[in-house]
C-alpha cells in the first residue's frame, strides 16, 4: 500500500498534468495532494474533479491546488474497520487514513465496503488510460478516434452492420423514431412497465404512446395484447427487454410484419442478453442501448443505435449532428439535433467493451448465487429466465409477496437500507404517471411494480457480500413474523 500511496501522491504546487499522470499510475481514479516539503495531506481529487477544472478553463500546466474538489472524508489510524466502512457511500470510494502528523499511511478502498449500492460501474486501467489520452491530446469533443472505435466494437458485439453513438439512450430512442418518420397523429405501442423515457421519446415526436400490460413469465410486454392495440394510426412497436430479460420477440415480429409496423427494441437494460440465441437489439429494425452510469457498461451518459439498414444508419448520423449534410459543412438539409457522443465518453466505452463479457458473466454468476440463497425464503420470487432466454440481470430484482413474506417490498427496502444495503423499487407503470394517467387498468404490471425490489447488482459484488444480503433478508423476515 505504501507504493500505491507514493504513486498517486502529488505536491499541491505541481501541475494538473502531474495530477492526471498520478491518477493514471494509480488506476483507482484519484490522486492525493500533499503539502510541499512536509508531505502533509491537503486533499483528494478525482478524475472527475480534473475534467471539471479543465472545462472551466484551467490548463494542464495550471497549479494542482486550483482544482476545486469537495472536502475530503478522512479516517485516522485509531479507527476500526467498521467505523471506516461507514464512511463509504455512492460518491465516496476512497478514504485516506492519516497518522497524527496528517500523513497518509493507508487507503481504505470501497472493496472493504460496509455499504452496498444497487449498481456501480466497473472500471480499470484501460478506461483511465483512454480518457487520459483524450485529455492530454485535446480530443475531448465529438470528433476523435474513440467514437468510431466504440461504434465498431458495439456493432460487432451485437452482430449488426451499423452502430451509431448518441448522447443518451433517450436520445437514441427519439432519433430512431424520427428516422422512421414517426410524428403527429401516429401511435406507437409500448409496455407500461418501463422507464418513462420509452414513452417520452414517442411524445417528443408528437406521436402517442399506447400502453400494454406485462406478462408474469418475463415481466415484459404481453404480446398477446398487441393486435387489439393496433389501429390505422399505429406505426411502430417498442418492446423493452426489461431488467436484462429479453422480451418475447417472435410474436412482436409477426404482428409487425402483419400490420407493416416498424420495431424498435429498447435494449437499454439488456446489453448481451440473448433471445433464442440471437443478441437483443439485432432482431428489429433498430435496437437502442443506454450507457448511463448504472448500466451494465457505462460512458457516464450515452447511448447507441444498432441496425442492419444502411439508409437508416446514414439518416441517423445526419439527424444526430444538427441535420448537417455530411458532404458539405454547415449545409443543413433537415431539422436535426445535437445528440452526439463525446470522444471522452466513447473512450470510456472502448475500455468497457474490452471487459463486457467478463462483466456479464460476473453478473450472471452473482444472480445464480442469489437464486440459490433466496429460493427457499417464503414469499420471495426470484427473477425470471425462460428456457429460450439469456438474462444478463442488469438489476437483480425480486418479487415480495407481503402476505407470505411478512412485510411489503417497500418495507423490506427500508429495513435493508438501515443495514447499509441499498435497493430500488421496480419502475412505476407509465400509464399511472401524472403526465400520462390514462385511466387504464393494467393489473399485471401494476402488481409487478408494487411487489418488485432490486437488490445490489453490481458485477464486483462477491459471494460473501451476497451471503450477507441474503442473511439480512432472512433476519428481517424472522423479525417481521415475530
Amino acid at each position: 500500500m505504501k507504493e500505491k500511496i507514493k504513486k498517486i501522491t502529488v505536491d499541491s504546487s505541481g501541475t494538473i498534468r502531474t495530477v492526471l499522470q498520478a491518477i493514471d499510475r494509480g488506476a483507482i481514479g484519484v490522486a492525493l495532494l500533499a503539502e510541499p516539503g512536509s508531505g502533509k495531506f491537503v486533499g483528494l481529487v478525482t478524475d472527475g474533479d480534473v475534467r471539471r477544472a479543465l472545462l472551466k478553463g484551467l490548463g494542464l500546466e495550471s497549479s494542482a491546488d486550483r482544482i476545486e474538489h469537495p472536502e475530503t472524508i478522512t479516517a485516522t489510524v485509531d479507527m476500526n474497520l467498521n467505523e471506516i466502512s461507514a464512511m463509504f457511500s455512492e460518491p465516496i470510494r476512497v478514504v485516506p487514513v492519516l497518522n497524527n502528523e496528517r500523513i497518509v499511511v493507508d487507503l481504505a478502498l470501497f472493496g472493504t465496503r460496509g455499504y452496498f449500492p444497487v449498481a456501480a460501474p466497473k472500471f480499470g486501467d484501460a478506461e483511465l488510460r483512454y480518457v487520459s489520452e483524450c485529455v492530454l491530446t485535446g480530443w475531448v469533443s465529438s470528433v476523435g478516434k474513440f467514437v468510431r472505435r466504440f461504434e465498431s466494437q458495439f456493432s460487432e458485439f451485437c452482430g449488426t452492420k451499423f452502430a451509431i453513438t448518441t448522447s443518451s439512450g433517450t436520445a437514441a430512442l427519439h432519433l430512431s423514431l424520427v428516422a422512421l418518420g414517426i410524428g403527429p397523429g401516429d401511435e406507437v405501442i409500448v409496455p407500461s412497465l418501463t422507464f418513462i423515457s420509452t414513452a417520452n421519446a414517442v411524445v417528443f415526436t408528437g406521436a402517442t404512446p399506447v400502453f400494454l400490460d406485462s406478462e408474469f413469465e418475463t415481466w415484459n410486454m404481453d404480446t398477446t395484447t398487441i393486435e387489439a392495440a393496433v389501429s390505422n394510426k399505429t406505426k411502430a412497436i417498442i418492446p423493452v427487454h426489461l431488467y436484462g430479460h429479453p422480451a418475447n420477440m417472435d410474436p412482436v415480429l409477426i404482428m409487425a410484419k402483419k400490420h407493416n409496423l416498424a420495431v424498435i427494441e429498447d435494449a437499454a437494460e439488456a446489453h448481451g442478453a440473448l433471445y433464442r440465441g440471437e443478441m437483443v437489439g439485432s432482431l428489429g429494425d433498430l435496437g437502442v442501448f443506454s450507457f448511463y452510469g448504472n448500466k451494465t457498461i457505462t460512458t457516464g451518459e450515452g447511448g447507441m443505435i444498432v441496425t442492419d439498414n444502411e439508409d437508416l444508419a446514414e439518416k441517423l448520423r445526419i439527424l444526430r449532428d444538427h441535420g448537417m449534410d455530411p458532404e458539405r459543412r454547415y449545409w443543413h438539409t433537415v431539422l436535426g439535433y445535437n445528440y452526439r457522443m463525446t470522444n471522452i465518453q466513447a473512450a470510456l466505452g472502448v475500455g468497457q467493451m474490452e471487459r463486457i463479457d467478463q462483466i456479464i458473466e460476473q453478473k450472471r454468476r452473482n444472480a445464480a448465487f442469489y437464486n440459490k440463497g433466496l429460493q427457499d425464503i417464503q414469499g420471495i420470487t426470484t427473477p425470471p429466465e425462460l428456457a429460450w432466454a439469456k438474462n444478463i440481470y442488469w438489476l437483480y430484482s425480486i418479487l415480495v409477496n407481503k402476505d407470505e413474506f411478512g412485510i411489503s417490498s417497500q418495507e423490506l427496502g427500508l429495513e435493508l437500507k438501515r443495514k447499509g444495503i441499498d435497493t430500488r423499487p421496480l419502475f412505476l407503470p407509465v400509464h399511472q404517471q401524472p403526465i400520462y394517467n390514462t385511466g387504464q387498468r393494467l393489473p399485471v404490471c401494476e402488481q409487478l411494480s408494487l411487489c418488485g425490489l432490486s437488490l445490489p447488482s453490481f458485477a464486483d459484488l462477491n459471494r460473501d457480500e451476497i451471503r450477507r444480503v441474503v442473511k439480512e433478508v432472512t433476519n428481517i423476515q424472522e423479525h417481521a413474523r415475530c
